[in-house]
């Protein structure tokens, strides 16, 4: 499976975080979107391996992630466009896939220097910044031209940034604002 090179900076302010981003040449990616997603078990309480179906507003994707460490370059994906949410989802369940919960953020995406910015805001939990780029280092750099050291980065997923939180995501059959 592909890597994906991506850290989150976590507790931000959207709106200084933004104007931050433009401030340094970067440029906003359309107006924010609510994304929708399910995600579901492939195995039964293995963590580390599931299907996500998302709605970003533009389009519809199906995706399997894989985590195999918390460093920046330690999750794997595959993801390819679908048709439906809904059709989709009813398709994963003819195949014996049931959503483990419903999930809804609102993203606002942005591009500099060659990476992929999202300020991320989820229910009951501040707001992050997630850098995404070709390579770690491509990461590292970037979170630095926004005053970002290494340390302040994390590879963590969102169920694992809901866990600083000392909410346990996984209990949350639907999470909605």
């Amino acid at each position: 499976m592909p890597i994906e090179h991506e850290a989150k900076v976590l507790d931000i302010d959207p709106e200084a975080t933004a104007a931050l981003i433009l401030a340094k040449g970067g440029g906003q990616v359309g107006e924010p979107k609510l994304m929708r997603r399910y995600v579901y078990d492939i195995v039964p309480g293995d963590r580390s391996k599931w299907i996500r179906l998302r709605d970003t507003g533009n389009e519809t994707t199906l995706c399997v992630k894989e985590i195999t460490s918390d460093a920046i370059d330690g999750t794997h994906e595959i993801e390819t466009a679908v048709g439906d949410l809904a059709a989709t989802n009813d398709l994963l369940g003819l195949m014996g896939f049931t959503p483990k919960s419903y999930q809804e953020n609102r993203r606002t995406s942005f591009t500099l220097d060659g990476a992929r910015l999202e300020i991320d805001e989820w229910p009951q939990i501040p707001p992050y910044l997630e850098i995404e780029a070709d390579t770690q280092d491509d990461v590292v750099r970037v979170a630095g031209l926004l005053g970002y050291a290494e340390h302040q980065l994390t590879g963590e997923n969102t169920v694992k940034v809901y866990t600083r939180y000392g909410i346990e995501l996984s209990a949350i059959r639907e999470l909605r604002f």
